[in-house]
């Protein structure tokens, strides 16, 4: 697949899907729970002065507390600056704003520039000294929306021990805007939210110790754009020593050059009635522009990071190939179906819709792929969307999550540093949204609510689990928070979970009722058809 159509696929079906159709932070309910707290926690001091947050079921949260200036004025397009200090103790007992982006099922539109703010939750009691390890959560949302308020942390804390944090970055044009002016100015540009999740990280580095936590012990973790964010994070220079395990989830490692993001970017600015071949004009021009009239302009702008720049020097799945990454325990694993999230648009599509995407995704191979995935004799409403669903997912071709996608990803980090990777294969979950008829299976985001309960679409998830799946909810909050405490994902009386390595490349398939099991790269490959995607190029397209 070309770098313009995974541009494409990464801003249309895949936006589409982490937005429109999901990933609604529940910040409504979390904030309330804050707000019904019995008692307030001890009063920490931070480098920027002093925040008193509430306590509910066991965990202490801090939350909207400023890690950077807001970005707004001569501040927009520009590296994060120092948060300014404040007197007497802030109240943080509410979330920040979110970070500039369009309405979707994400949440409601928001137009408020100053919102680069972190969360962070300990165990009641914790203390200064405490050192407990840290686990930091990048959301997802294709780098155009999605907050910090999406993941609350409490059951990963509670359940545990650990401490938890969450942050906002800048999305959209705002984060990721690349332009020739701003290049000229700044040396590089497009990569802004990635850089405010480095001053996150920084952040954290310099408070979290005051709260309890471990800067020597940071696991940094991400779902989707936040897992590209943590590879992301292993590759650049600026993120080294922030962290010291990562964790993806149905993430990849992608980025494309200075040039095309500022062909992209420049195209933005025309949209936005900046245009010009005064180049300090056009940037005066989008400065000077409120937010809403950005937004607006942004409806089809795909962000990415930017290599070939202090941020990214290499191209960042390159760098991972090469082994050229922080060597640190890395984490992996995807959804049996990830592409059941992304192919909603298929629903109602009937047999020439489903021939018509295979010819255009696999040109003159398209007879094998409808060999190993073939129309059925019999058909219904859903089939073009199955069909669909399992291609994305087995080839990879959505910025190189899920299937061989990931296999080849895991078995890149293998060769460097202890990898565990898994594949979460609960595929009769309530799903992300009830759309009768439609079995969501293991689809793109399906994970998140058994970790996070707050994630849902503005229709409850968690909450529908039945017996198996609140028993898996807390066998993955158990690997997830042993990972974030050891670098191992071993936990007593649960399947063990041993490291991918050559000769042992292991799987874990996390399945409800506690029948997670071990499965092997022949089964694996199996599974997602890779003796043909392996020869094609959609699989490791990012």
């Amino acid at each position: 697949m070309t770098a313009s159509r995974i541009r494409t696929a990464l801003g249309g079906a895949l936006i589409l899907s982490m937005t429109t159709v999901g990933l609604l932070p529940a910040t409504a309910s979390a904030t309330a729970s804050v707000a019904a707290s019995a008692s307030a926690p001890t009063v920490v001091s931070t480098d920027k002065g002093a925040v008193r947050g509430a306590v509910s079921q066991g965990v202490e949260r801090f939350v909207g507390i400023p890690y950077a200036a807001a970005p707004t004025g001569s501040l927009r397009w520009k590296p994060p600056r120092p948060a300014a200090r404040w007197t007497g103790v802030r109240e943080t007992t509410a979330f920040g704003n979110p970070c500039p982006v369009l309405p979707s099922g994400n949440g409601p539109r928001s137009e408020t520039e100053d919102c680069l703010d972190i969360n962070v939750w300990r165990p009641a009691g914790a203390r200064a000294g405490a050192r407990l390890p840290v686990h930091v959560f990048i959301h997802g949302g294709g780098l155009t929306n999605g907050s910090g308020a999406q993941n609350d942390e409490s059951k990963l804390v509670r359940e545990t021990g650990v401490i938890g944090v969450s942050l906002n970055y800048r999305l959209g044009v705002f984060g990721f805007l690349g332009l020739p002016a701003l290049t000229e100015e700044g040396g590089e540009s497009g990569n802004y939210g990635f850089m405010d999740q480095q001053a996150a990280l920084r952040w954290v580095q310099r408070n979290i110790a005051a709260f309890g936590g471990n800067p020597g012990a940071v696991t940094i973790d991400g779902e989707s754009a936040g897992g590209w964010s943590v590879c992301g994070h292993l590759v650049s220079p600026g993120s080294r020593g922030l962290f010291a395990r990562a964790m993806i989830q149905s993430g990849s490692c992608p980025s494309e050059p200075q040039d095309a993001a500022e062909a992209t970017g420049t195209a933005f600015a025309r949209q936005a009635g900046c245009d010009g071949t005064d180049r300090t004009a056009v940037l005066g021009c989008l400065r000077s522009a409120s937010a809403g009239s950005l937004l607006d302009a942004s409806r089809t702008f795909s962000a990415a990071f930017v290599d070939g720049t202090p941020t990214f020097p290499a191209n960042v799945r390159e760098a991972v190939d090469s082994g050229r990454f922080a060597r640190v325990p890395v984490l992996v694993g995807a959804n049996r179906d990830e592409g059941r999230t992304f192919a909603q648009g298929y629903l109602g599509a009937g047999k020439e819709a489903y021939l018509a995407f295979v010819r255009g995704v696999a040109g003159d191979r398209a007879d094998e792929v409808l060999a190993r995935y073939p129309w059925p004799g019999t058909s219904d409403a859903y089939t073009a969307a199955y069909l669909v669903g399992a291609i994305m997912t087995d080839s990879g071709m959505i910025g190189g999550i899920g299937g061989c996608g990931q296999r080849s990803l895991v078995r890149t980090f293998e060769r460097y540093t202890p990898t565990y990777s898994y594949e979460f294969d609960h595929r009769t979950g309530p799903g992300l949204t009830q759309i009768p008829g439609y079995v969501w299976g293991a689809g793109h985001a399906a994970e998140l609510a058994y970790i996070w309960p707050s994630f849902d679409n503005g229709t409850p998830i968690a909450p529908l689990f039945n017996a198996d799946e609140r028993r898996l909810a807390r066998e993955m909050t158990r690997y997830w928070g042993a990972f974030t405490k050891t670098g191992r994902p071993h936990v007593a009386r649960q399947t063990t979970w041993p490291a991918y390595s050559s000769g042992k490349e292991s799987t874990l398939s996390l399945r409800a009722g506690g029948r997670s099991v071990l499965i092997d790269d022949v089964r694996f490959s199996v599974e997602h058809q890779c003796s043909l995607w392996d020869t094609m190029p959609l699989t490791h397209s990012s």
